[in-house]
């Protein structure tokens, strides 16, 4: 069964307007999972923009409730991430001017500091995911690296089907970095930029296991709720 894991940063973004208590990201966090999300994103940013110390270390007390928290390789926050102890870890490059994570990890790059990185988590039996770029090298590496899972840069994707572009290129390449990384015995998972559309057809891969949504589905949420648009995005996975 295909796992729908629901991002509620944008719940902080909208409480943090305000300066004040509400949204209550907490109370997010128990709510959609309550309503039909398999997992809880969150992204403990450097620059705290939106979820914070306290939010993920409450988040993540919940009892029974599956975290995936996203997190830089600042060792400062990986600090904090050991701290607040997640279920599970997404590791994601970060750029302090950008507005939203623009690619993949640059894993020939940072390999020594990554595979350092996940070997801390893995002594914390916390499952390690490398946001990467559909890349057959990436994937290679993330091997390597000893990652359990990779999540797969869709925001390409999701940019061209918008725009009523032909996909078929990223798709493919999708396609084959899903499988390899399958045959290799690492979880594959989707996130960034999905809405109905895209994810309806990305969920024909049969190899992704998961799908983190966040800023889409918040944002549907305004017009016709949590629980409908969570509802929707279960309907789709469901019918793979």
């Amino acid at each position: 069964m295909i796992r729908l894991g629901v991002n509620i940063d944008h719940v902080a973004t909208l409480r943090n307007a305000r300066g004040e208590l509400h949204p209550d990201p907490i109370k997010a966090a128990k709510f959609v999972k309550k309503i039909g999300a398999d997992s809880i994103t969150i992204h403990l940013r450097e620059d705290r923009r939106h979820i914070n110390d306290k939010d993920a270390k409450k988040i993540c007390q919940i009892k029974n409730l599956p975290v995936n928290l996203e997190i830089s390789t600042n060792y400062r926050i990986v600090k904090v991430a050991l701290k607040v102890k997640p279920s599970f870890i997404c590791i994601v490059p970060e750029n302090r001017k950008e507005i939203t994570t623009e690619g993949g990890l640059n894993l020939k790059k940072n390999s020594f500091k990554i595979k350092k990185i996940i070997s801390k988590f893995k002594k914390e039996n916390i499952r390690t995911s490398l946001f990467i770029n559909p890349s057959v090298d990436d994937i290679k590496i993330s091997k390597k690296l000893g990652s359990d899972c990779v999540e797969i840069h869709t925001g390409k994707l999701s940019n061209l089907i918008k725009s009523k572009k032909d996909y078929s290129n990223e798709l493919n390449r999708i396609k084959k970095c899903s499988i390899l990384a399958d045959n290799l015995s690492i979880e594959v998972h989707a996130g960034h930029g999905l809405d109905y559309k895209t994810t309806k057809v990305l969920s024909k891969i049969k190899q992704i296991k998961e799908f983190n949504i966040g800023h889409y589905l918040i944002g549907e949420s305004i017009f016709y709720g949590l629980k409908n648009v969570i509802k929707n995005f279960k309907e789709i996975l469901k019918k793979k």
